[in-house]
C-alpha cells in the first residue's frame, strides 16, 4: 500500500533541520589532525611512501562525542591542497565504536554549500538526529547527530560521508569520506589490521578539484588520480607467515573495484559490515561505489606485490532516445593502489576458522512483492535519471511499507549502464540477480544491478519506524535524480 504525500510543511522542516542548530563549544569534543589551507598541486607526490592510517578517534566508556568539520584545504597525495577534508584530512579520521555505544557527532559545515552526513551501512534510527538524509546543513552553521549502535548491531566495516541531495557527487569527489568500524567480532588470528579506504579525484594545477563536465556527470565520474588513504601508490610492510586483516572500502564516487593481489589469493570474511557463513577464496573481488570486504592477507613469498583494479565496464550511454551519446564508463589498463613488500623468512600462515558469525538469513514468507524500475533516458530538459519514471522528491513518500515485516523487491534496470543500488539504514539480502557470480547468502546494503539486468531483494523491516532513500550510488546519477524515499511507519 502507498501513502499519500507528505505536507511540504513537513518537508521543508525535515530538511532544514540542521540550519537552526549552531557551533557547540569545543569542551568534549574529539578532533583529528589539521592541515593549512594552502594551494597545491596537479602531480601527486612521489609512490612508494609507506600506508599510513588515519586518526583513529575510539570510544571510551561506551561513548564517542567527535567534531568533523568539512571544508577545503586537505593534504591529498602528498600535497597541500584545496581538496575537500574533514578536519583538515582526506580521509576523515576512523571512528571506531562498540555495540550499545552512543555515537555523537557535531558537524560543522565550512564548505560553501549545504551538507550533512550519512553513516553508510549502520542499522540505526533513520530520523531526526540520526542517520536523516533530509538534514541540510547551510554554509557557517552545523548540527549535532545522535546514534544510538544497537547492542545487537553487527561488528565490521562501515563509512560516513556527505549525502545532501545535489552536492553528494562533488563532496565525495572532493575528499569527504572517512572509515566507521564497529569492534567486538570474532577473534581473527591476525597480525594486523589495516584500514584501506580508496578514493578517486582530479585535482587542477592550482590543487582545487577539478569541474565535472556533462559527460562525466552522465556516465558517473572517474577521477584521474586514484588514492589508497588518500595516498598515491603507497608501499605496505609485511613480514612472511603472518596473516592481516584489509578492511577495503569503495569510496568512489563512481568506479567499481576489480581488486586482485599479484602473487596471493585473497580470502574474504565479510562483505558490507555482514560476515560471510565461512572465509572465501577469491582471485579477485569486486566492490561496486559504497561496498565494502573484509579480506585476510596471508603474505607468502618475498619480494614485492602489485594491490592492483583492473579494468572494469560499467557500460555507455550508447543509443538514447534515438541519439548516439557515446561514452563508456570504463577505464583501460590496471591501476596499482600499493605495493606489498614481503620479507623474512618463509613460514606458514595461521589457520582461520571453519565458519563465521554470519547474520540469519531474513525468514519470510515476505508480506508484500515490489516492482521497481531503474531507467536513463533523452528528457525535455536533457538526460534523465528515474526510479519508476520520477526523479528524486523530498516531499513525496514513493513506497509505505509496515513496521515490522518482510518485503520482496525485484529492480529492474532498463538502462545501458550499471546501477548499484543502495539502501540506508535497513540491510538486504539478495535472492537472485542477473549478473554471474552475485553474491548470495548474506546480508548487505550495495547490489551492482548489471545494465539491462535486474535483481531480486528480500527486505526485513523489522524495526526502526521512519523516513529514509533507496537509490543509485553512482553519486552523479543519485545528484541527477535516481533516489526514492521509504517510509516506515507502525500503523
Amino acid at each position: 500500500m502507498t501513502a499519500g504525500p507528505i505536507s511540504r510543511r513537513r518537508a521543508l522542516a525535515l530538511i532544514t533541520l540542521g540550519t537552526a542548530s549552531v557551533a557547540a563549544g569545543a569542551a568534549g569534543w574529539v578532533t583529528g589532525l589539521g592541515a593549512p589551507a594552502v594551494r597545491g598541486h596537479l602531480l601527486p607526490g612521489p609512490a612508494g611512501q609507506l600506508l599510513t592510517q588515519p586518526t583513529v578517534l575510539a570510544s571510551r566508556g561506551g561513548v564517542l562525542r567527535v567534531r568533523l568539520t568539512a571544508a577545503a584545504g586537505a593534504w591529498l597525495a602528498g600535497r597541500h591542497t584545496r581538496a575537500l577534508g574533514f578536519n583538515g584530512t582526506s580521509p576523515g579520521p576512523t571512528l571506531r565504536v562498540r555495540p550499545g555505544d552512543l555515537l555523537q557527532v557535531q558537524l560543522v559545515n565550512q564548505l560553501d554549500q549545504p551538507t550533512n552526513l550519512h553513516t553508510h551501512g549502520l542499522h540505526v534510527a533513520p530520523e531526526d538526529h540520526g542517520d536523516n538524509p533530509f538534514v541540510t546543513i547551510d554554509p557557517g552553521a552545523s548540527f549535532d547527530y545522535s546514534y544510538r549502535i544497537p547492542a545487537t548491531h553487527p561488528t565490521g566495516t562501515f563509512w560516513y560521508h556527505p549525502h545532501h541531495h545535489g552536492h553528494v557527487a562533488d563532496q565525495i569527489f572532493g575528499g569527504l569520506a572517512g572509515a566507521l568500524l564497529v569492534d567486538d567480532g570474532p577473534d581473527l588470528p591476525v597480525t594486523r589490521d589495516r584500514m584501506l579506504l580508496v578514493m578517486d579525484t582530479t585535482l587542477d594545477a592550482a590543487g582545487h578539484v577539478a569541474t565535472a563536465s556533462a559527460m562525466d556527470r552522465m556516465i558517473g565520474r572517474e577521477g584521474e588520480l586514484v588514492l589508497l588513504n588518500g595516498q598515491h601508490q603507497p608501499h605496505i610492510a609485511s613480514t612472511a607467515g603472518g596473516a592481516e586483516r584489509w578492511r577495503v572500502i569503495n569510496g568512489c564516487t563512481s568506479r567499481v573495484l576489480a581488486l586482485r593481489l599479484d602473487g596471493h589469493q585473497l580470502t574474504q570474511v565479510a562483505l558490507d559490515g555482514h560476515f560471510l557463513p565461512a572465509p572465501a577464496d577469491r582471485d579477485r573481488v569486486v566492490l561496486a561505489p559504497g561496498n565494502r570486504a573484509d579480506l585476510i592477507v596471508r603474505p607468502t613469498g618475498s619480494g614485492q606485490f602489485g594491490l592492483v583494479t583492473d579494468p572494469y565496464d560499467r557500460g555507455g550511454a550508447g543509443m538514447m532516445g534515438g541519439m548516439g551519446m557515446g561514452g563508456r564508463a570504463t577505464g583501460n589498463r590496471p591501476i596499482t593502489l600499493a605495493t606489498l613488500t614481503i620479507t623474512g623468512p618463509a613460514a606458514p600462515p595461521p589457520s582461520l576458522p571453519a565458519s563465521l558469525p554470519a547474520p540469519p538469513t531474513p525468514q519470510g514468507p515476505p508480506s508484500a512483492h515490489r516492482q521497481l524500475s531503474f531507467a536513463m533516458g533523452m528528457g525535455p530538459g536533457g538526460m534523465r535519471f528515474t526510479i519508476d519514471g520520477r526523479g528524486f522528491d523530498p516531499t513525496r513518500d514513493d513506497h509505505s511499507v509496515r513496521l515490522g515485516t518482510i518485503e520482496d523487491w525485484t529492480i529492474t534496470n532498463t538502462s545501458p549502464m550499471d546501477h548499484p543500488f543502495h539502501l540506508h539504514v535497513w540491510p538486504i539480502h539478495v535472492l537472485s540477480a542477473s549478473a554471474p557470480g552475485a553474491p548470495g547468502a548474506n546480508l548487505q546494503d550495495v547490489v551492482l544491478i548489471p545494465a539491462r539486468g535486474s535483481v531480486r531483494l528480500r527486505i526485513p523491516f523489522t524495526d526502526y519506524a521512519g523516513r529514509s532513500v533507496f537509490h543509485c550510488h553512482i553519486l552523479d546519477h543519485e545528484d541527477a535524480g535516481m533516489m526514492a524515499t521509504v517510509n516506515v511507519h507502525a500503523t
